[in-house]
């Protein structure tokens, strides 16, 4: 671990067989990388990535971790490498995770994040060594009020575009098979976790402020923002995974006291304007500009999200190591730094290695 000093939550990890649905996509290959540092064995269970320059293609991931091809869609596949691997910990963080895209795509939205997340649940229920679950949500579960404080896990559920909608409705399906199946499992723990716009290099997914900004860098252009003063509790990807790993740490260890619905968000200094975050991007790329585009005519976005992380700051004891400033410059020197070609892999590990260490 180059001399790093891991904490006893990830210690943990050492030797242990970790299954990581959505190991192709952004936050799911980041969480595969830092699982191997940590000694963990890691299957990963998606579809193909999407693109030949995803973090998880750019980092080499499939020649670091086992990759199976899968849809979870497909229970039976599922059942098998599932059954066949047999975990202690299971990462599902596969979903259709784009709003935009849930608008031309409801049904695959519905039947990936919903039907997706039932069987893999479903699927759980029935290995011999599992011990601990993290579901991954989002914060759009949340019935969206455009109100001014944090949502707590104990709010309104719902949702007023498919994907939001999709993720009120595998919350719920993870509140039926908690109650119903997992209580009465001593030894497992199960968790649903709701985090907020992260952010960090390797994404490349479509309508997403820091590809789209990263992308017309590298092209000269402007950088153009349909929605610029929408704000989002913006958070390097590490910040969540810290928490996962953390929370399902204390599941595998006390998986009763811990079982539930958590939320993972920056402080109240880091929830900021996509505005503040484009000029941001730009001085810590050298230069750029900014256009405002309008959404004229565009599906409804919500303009005013933040979450209350009380649970998870006083109970679990995680809290953000990087702020806002930190979060938009390493975002952005890992993506220049890489354009000018410096190993995606290096880069990568060296950020994890430094938020490890606490600088």
């Amino acid at each position: 671990m180059g001399g790093v000093v891991m904490n006893d939550h990830l210690s943990l990890f050492r030797g242990k067989k970790v299954i990581v649905t959505g190991d192709t996509g952004f936050k799911g290959s980041w969480l595969s990388l830092w699982l191997t540092m940590c000694g963990a064995e890691v299957l990963g269970y998606s579809l193909p990535p999407a693109r030949d320059n995803d973090h998880y293609n750019l980092v080499g991931l499939s020649k670091i971790i086992r990759h199976i091809d899968g849809d979870v869609r497909d229970h039976g596949l599922m059942k098998k490498i599932f059954s066949d691997f047999d975990p202690e910990f299971i990462f599902h963080l596969a979903a259709q995770a784009l709003v935009r895209y849930s608008y031309n795509e409801p049904k695959y939205t519905f039947d990936t994040n919903v039907g997706g997340f039932i069987n893999v649940l479903e699927v759980a229920r029935s290995l011999p060594e599992l011990r601990s679950i993290i579901c991954v949500t989002s914060d759009k579960c949340y019935l969206n009020k455009e109100w001014m404080w944090g949502y707590r896990e104990s709010d309104e559920l719902g949702g007023r575009d498919p994907y939001s909608a999709s993720k009120a409705a595998a919350e719920m399906v993870f509140q039926g098979y908690m109650h119903a199946f997992f209580k009465e499992k001593e030894k497992v723990g199960i968790a649903s976790v709701r985090a907020g716009n992260v952010i960090g290099g390797g994404d490349w997914s479509e309508d997403r402020i820091v590809p789209d900004s990263i992308k017309a860098l590298q092209r000269s252009e402007p950088i153009y923002l349909r929605n610029p003063s929408s704000t989002r509790p913006w958070q390097h990807v590490m910040e969540p995974l810290a928490g996962y790993m953390m929370l399902a740490a204390k599941l595998y260890n006390s998986p009763k006291d811990y079982s539930g619905s958590w939320n993972f968000g920056p402080g109240k200094n880091a929830v900021n304007t996509v505005h503040d975050l484009a000029e941001k991007i730009i001085s810590y790329w050298g230069g750029g500009e900014i256009n405002i585009a309008g959404n004229e005519g565009g599906p409804h976005e919500a303009r005013l999200l933040h979450l209350n992380c009380d649970k998870a700051f006083y109970v679990l004891g995680w809290q953000p190591n990087w702020d806002f400033d930190r979060t938009v410059k390493e975002t952005t020197l890992w993506y220049k730094d890489v354009w000018q070609g410096k190993p995606a892999l290096e880069k990568t590990r060296g950020q994890i290695l430094s938020y490890m260490g606490g600088e």
